[in-house]
């Protein structure tokens, strides 16, 4: 219980200077995962390169070591491949018939936590499930569990020692700081502190203006990236668009963001008897804030669309970490939980008044009607901001609310459907977006001579249908007639090194079954 509440703390005003007992780090990787490879060559498969380009194939894609060396198209579809067009093997070469299959980038998730202290979740599970998803690159958005342990994981995934997308540690503002920041200069020595540790970037959640612009500014000198959870405590002062102005580089959520929409008011109309600190009354308001927004197409949503645009700004929208808000009960009752949710995990989801997000005290019908209608315009805004040439990227904060990790990633891609992105331009937002948002476009995000070796490999096509990329697949009937399912994603490969999506699977489910076993009385 008592752990619970400190997440609370934790992570509604990341002020704790105490990270509670971190889970057990990864196991060493062993065995799982092939290569890298001197030479490697995908052959026969349909390319879809994460640039916008549409899907070609077959093509033939060669990898030397870790980095991609050449994409060539091989034939036309329906009929025979062109020998003389493939890639020759050379003595050594480790060669893929992956006929028909589909090849994509690997995806960037721009908000995973590894978890929680507090959860007791271990990185194992966690790590596993990212990547057999396709999952190739997170941003730690905090790194609660402590920036040291988080270090540990970096650097160890960047060795492939373990088995484990790329991290990106973000720290939580004024984590393990000395004393309480109140002034310009202890903001600028903390992030000096943190990027001394090996942090590469800051994850806000508001604090007075000539604070946060410190700490920005700091942010900016030291290249640290930055991202901010607009939390309501601060955002009277400090919206989207003020923080967005002092050089913040991304939104997480979309808090902050209608509050700079707002035309007949300054401050969110609060019920009277609100209370911050009860997570329903938190959540319960928030599922009516868009409604109190400008209104699309108006001088005001267009002002604000314009000015974060000609910033550079980053829209992060996470819309899979609330979906619970407007239908609990699909939430509580997908069907990866009895396979994949850890027994620990699932009761941190469980409705309690200390634990963040756990906000099911009284969850009625009118409530999720609010947010299906907050929905609606927030999709609105996204759609919108992309068409216009604003960058919009994935992520999942999974690890609440009902989400799980790797599964809640490949719900974002069907939510920004819903909000009107074609198939394409969710796999862009996927993968070059958030490449460039964390400033390694140069390395990932998209299938191109040069880059990494990050990829994804399903048998089914993506573009037809999302569903094929979660861990428990898409189901359908068969042939003959009988319900059946698909395998989700079939090879994972990070830096070069090809994981069998499917025994990673295995692997978590034998995790699960294990801990509810010891649970049994």
């Amino acid at each position: 219980m008592m752990k619970r509440f400190l997440t609370t703390l934790v992570l509604t005003a990341a002020l704790s200077t105490q990270v509670l007992a971190a889970p057990p780090k990864a196991p060493p990787r062993g065995d799982q995962g092939e290569g890298p490879y001197e030479r490697l060559i995908l052959r026969g498969v349909n390319l879809i390169n994460g640039e916008g380009a549409p899907m070609q194939g077959p093509v033939d894609i060669v990898i030397e070591n870790d980095r991609i060396t050449k994409v060539v198209s091989v034939g036309n579809p329906g009929v025979p491949v062109i020998p003389e067009r493939r890639p020759q093997a050379q003595p050594g070469d480790k060669e893929m018939d992956l006929t028909g299959h589909y090849v994509l980038p690997g995806f960037v998730d721009m908000h995973a936590h590894i978890g929680g202290s507090a959860e007791g979740i271990p990185a194992e599970y966690v790590l596993k499930l990212w990547l057999a998803h396709g999952i190739t690159t997170v941003r730690e958005p905090g790194s609660f569990n402590g920036l040291d342990w988080t270090r540990w994981h970096q650097q160890q995934a960047q060795n492939n020692t373990i088995v484990s997308p790329r991290i990106i540690p973000y720290v939580g503002y004024g984590m393990n700081a000395n004393e309480p920041i109140f002034k310009a200069e202890q903001a600028r020595e903390w992030v000096r502190d943190i990027k001394r540790q090996g942090a590469a970037g800051i994850k806000f959640f508001g604090a007075r203006p000539e604070i946060i612009a410190a700490a920005l500014d700091e942010a900016q000198q030291q290249n640290l990236g930055t991202m901010m959870h607009h939390a309501q405590l601060n955002v009277v002062r400090t919206n989207v668009v003020d923080s967005a102005r002092l050089g913040l580089g991304s939104m997480e959520h979309w808090y902050g963001l209608p509050e700079a929409l707002f035309t007949d008011q300054v401050i969110q109309d609060y019920p009277a008897d609100y209370n911050y600190n009860n997570e329903q009354d938190r959540f319960a308001a928030a599922g009516r804030l868009w409604q109190q927004a400008a209104e699309p197409g108006s001088a005001k949503w267009n002002a604000v669309r314009d000015e974060l645009i000609a910033l550079d700004f980053t829209i992060n929208p996470t819309l899979t970490i609330y979906e619970a808000s407007r239908d609990l009960m699909r939430e509580r009752q997908a069907i990866w939980h009895n396979e994949y949710t850890l027994p620990q995990l699932w009761e941190f989801f469980e409705p309690s008044r200390y634990a963040h997000g756990s906000y099911w005290f009284d969850w009625t019908t009118d409530e999720e009607i609010a947010w299906r209608k907050n929905y609606q315009k927030w999709m609105t805004f996204l759609q919108d901001f992309k068409n216009h040439g604003g960058r919009v990227t994935t992520g999942s904060d999974a690890g609440y609310i009902y989400k799980i990790y790797g599964f809640g990633l490949i719900r974002e891609f069907e939510l920004l459907r819903e909000a009107g992105f074609n198939a394409l331009e969710v796999i862009q937002a996927a993968t070059l977006n958030g490449a460039e948002a964390l400033g390694l476009e140069a390395d990932i995000g998209s299938i191109v001579p040069g880059k990494k070796a990050d990829l994804v490999v399903v048998a089914e096509n993506p573009l037809d249908n999302f569903k094929v990329l979660y861990g428990t697949g898409h189901f359908k009937l068969n042939d003959n007639n009988e319900p059946m399912r698909t395998k989700g994603v079939r090879y994972t490969i990070k830096d070069g090194i090809v994981y069998d999506a499917q025994q990673l699977l295995a692997d978590v489910r034998r995790i699960v079954a294990q801990a509810k076993e010891k649970e049994q009385p």
